[in-house]
């Protein structure tokens, strides 16, 4: 046991590199991932985008911060079959029977989808560029947009966890992910709060995704962040520890 402990690292590493090799031998996962924000920034910028009225005259920099969390919430989907495919076909239980960490193939899992997404973001922010995306931050405002967006990843993949390892089907696996998807469109992300209905805007103001985005859109135009950062930090945080203490709860009982 002190062995497996003292090795969980190593054990971890060679799980995520099993992960990735997977990932890269079948790249239509990171393609998929990134086709359809691409395309949905593209229709927003190129055809809707002249209707709407956002106070900025460079939409594609209003937009992206929400298109970058769409992104990332349609890539942990995968991790989530990846984790049902694993149960079923009985790698987990192959793994607990070598001496290596228990832990360590879920979080080869975790650390995978915060690699592959990461690169999704990349390809997403190059593709922006290309359209005309500007920002005048700095390297910490950066550095900052990263640690968002990563903890931000990591909440939705605990969340994943679970839903990965209590579906019955490959179908119920992903399924989770379709409310996250839709939670941008009743944000700041693509449209200012302002303009929705009471109702619409007060659910729109005070859910994570609204926060989230302001922070960042704040970073990456050079304009004071103000609270959203610290409330965009306390989501993220907040629905990680949550997800993985009931993930680790399925975890153990699954095991």
């Amino acid at each position: 046991m002190e062995s497996t402990k003292r090795h969980f690292f190593s054990d971890m590493n060679v799980m995520l590199g099993r992960s990735m090799h997977h990932i890269f031998r079948s790249m239509d996962t990171i393609i998929t991932v990134t086709i359809t924000p691409i395309a949905m920034m593209l229709l927003f910028v190129y055809v809707l985008g002249g209707a709407i009225q956002t106070g900025t005259d460079n939409y594609v920099n209003y937009l992206l911060p929400g298109i970058l969390l769409m992104a990332i919430a349609s890539g942990i989907a995968y991790t989530s079959y990846r984790l049902f495919m694993d149960m079923q076909r009985g790698i987990f239980e192959r793994f607990h029977s070598m001496p290596i960490a228990r832990s360590a193939p879920l979080w080869g899992h975790v650390l995978t989808s915060l690699v592959s997404n990461a690169i999704s973001v990349l390809v997403i922010i190059l593709v922006a560029l290309i359209m005309g995306f500007r920002s005048s931050a700095g390297v910490l405002s950066w550095l900052a947009v990263a640690g968002i967006l990563a903890l931000f990843t990591l909440a939705l993949t605990w969340i994943a966890v679970i839903a990965g390892l209590s579906a019955t089907s490959v179908d119920g696996a992903g399924a989770f992910a379709y409310p996250i998807l839709f939670l941008p469109f009743i944000s700041s992300a693509f449209v200012p709060t302002e303009s929705m209905p009471s109702g619409v805007r007060a659910f729109a103001e005070n859910q994570p995704v609204t926060s989230i985005v302001d922070a960042i859109r704040a970073l990456l135009s050079g304009q004071p962040v103000g609270n959203d950062i610290w409330v965009a930090l306390a989501w993220c945080v907040g629905i990680m520890l949550v997800a993985y203490i009931f993930a680790m709860r399925v975890y153990k009982k699954r095991m």
